[in-house]
C-alpha cells in the first residue's frame, strides 16, 4: 500500500539550521525533564527489582548432569558463552551501586546514556560479541516480508514432554517456570534417556531464561520470550530480541519500575567500555574482577584476572554518579 507523503508532512518541522538543532537536541537530552525518571528522584537509592537477582541452587547442578551431545548442541546454537555465564551464575557479583547510577542516565525517548559531555548506548554489534551469539550480517535479510506461523507455546513445551503434570507445573497464566523444566531436564539425564535434543532444547530455556530474559517474577519467563528462546534452534538469530529487552528493562528502571533487563549484558558492556584498565605490575591480581562477569566469558573478551579495576574503590550510588 502506498503513503502519502503530504498527509504528514506538516507534522515534521522545517530544518532551522545548526543552531536550532543544536538547542533542540539539548532540550531533548534533559533527564530532568523526563516524568519520574530516577534521576530526579534521590530517595531511590536501591534499583527497583534489584532483589530478583538471586542464586538459583538448582541451576548448575542441572547443567552439570547434561550429557555432551546436548552440550554439542548448545553449542551449534550459539549458546556456548551463555552456558559459561549459567554455569557460573551463582558465583557472579552484581555491583548494583554502579547499574543504578547508569540507570539514572539512561534516556527512554533516546534509548542512550546521557554522560555530561557526550552519549553512549549498547550496540547490537556489540551485543553480539560479548555474548557470542549468533550475528546479523549486513545485507543478509533480502526478503522484506515473511510469514510467520502462529506461535504455539504448548508446543514448544510438548517438544520437551507430552505428560499433562509436567506442562500444568511449567506454566501458570502467561509465564513459564523454569525450576520444574530443570528438574524434568535432571530426571531425563539421571535416567540416561537418549532423547539429546528435547534435553539440550529445555536446557536452553532455563540458561537464556537466567542470563538474556530474566522476567519479573524470578525464575519465570514469557510465553513470547520462550518462543524467541526456541527460534534460536531453528537457525535463528536472537541479538535484537535480547538488546530490546533489555533496552525495555533500562527505560522501566529509569522510570521507578522494576529492571528486568539482563543485568550480565549490562555489566559486560560496561566493564568493556568503562571499568578496567592494565596494572603497571604484570603480577597483580585483582580480586574485584574475579567474579565480575567479563571473568567468565571467552574468545576475543577474555580478560586475565591481572587487571585493575580503576573503579574499584568508588563506594555508594552518589560516589558512582559523580565518577560518571
Amino acid at each position: 500500500m502506498k503513503r502519502n507523503y503530504s498527509a504528514f508532512a506538516e507534522d515534521i518541522p522545517l530544518y532551522s539550521g545548526p543552531k536550532a538543532a543544536r538547542e533542540t537536541h539539548a532540550d531533548l537530552k534533559q533527564l530532568s525533564a523526563i516524568p519520574g525518571h530516577i534521576y530526579t528522584r534521590p530517595e531511590l537509592q536501591i534499583l527497583p527489582g534489584q532483589r530478583r537477582f538471586s542464586k538459583m541452587p538448582w541451576l548448575v547442578p542441572m547443567l552439570e548432569l547434561l550429557p555432551p551431545i546436548s552440550i554439542g548442541h548448545l553449542k551449534e546454537w550459539g549458546l556456548s558463552t551463555v552456558f559459561v555465564l549459567a554455569k557460573n551464575y551463582n558465583k557472579l557479583v552484581h555491583v548494583w551501586e554502579s547499574v543504578t547510577a547508569m540507570v539514572e542516565l539512561w534516556h527512554p525517548q533516546t534509548n542512550s546514556f546521557i554522560f555530561p559531555e557526550f552519549e553512549a548506548t549498547i550496540l547490537l554489534e556489540e551485543l553480539e560479541i560479548m555474548l557470542d551469539l549468533p550475528r546479523y550480517q549486513r545485507g543478509e535479510e533480502t526478503a522484506i516480508s515473511y510469514t510467520v506461523e502462529q506461535i504455539n507455546s504448548w508446543s514448544i513445551l510438548a517438544y520437551i514432554t507430552t505428560k499433562k503434570n509436567d506442562l500444568y507445573s511449567m506454566t501458570s497464566g502467561m509465564h513459564v517456570h523454569l525450576l520444574p523444566i530443570a528438574q524434568w531436564i535432571t530426571s531425563q539425564c539421571k535416567r540416561k534417556t537418549t532423547n539429546y535434543t528435547a534435553i539440550a532444547k529445555a536446557a536452553a530455556i532455563c540458561i537464556c531464561g537466567i542470563i538474556l530474559f530474566p522476567e519479573a517474577d524470578d525464575g519465570a519467563i514469557s510465553f513470547g520470550n520462550l518462543s524467541i528462546i526456541d527460534s534460536i534452534s531453528e537457525g535463528m538469530k536472537i541479538g535484537q530480541a535480547v538488546l530490546g529487552f533489555l533496552y525495555a528493562g533500562l527505560t522501566s528502571a529509569a522510570l521507578g519500575g522494576p529492571f528486568y533487563g539482563s543485568v550480565i549484558a549490562l555489566e559486560l558492556w560496561m566493564g568493556m567500555h568503562i571499568q578496567f584498565r592494565a596494572v603497571e605490575d604484570p603480577k597483580t591480581e585483582c580480586k574485584t574482577m574475579l567474579n565480575h562477569p567479563l571473568a567468565y566469558v571467552g574468545g576475543r573478551l577474555h580478560m586475565s584476572t591481572r587487571a585493575w579495576c580503576k573503579t574499584a574503590q568508588v563506594k555508594g550510588i552518589q560516589a558512582w554518579c559523580q565518577y560518571l
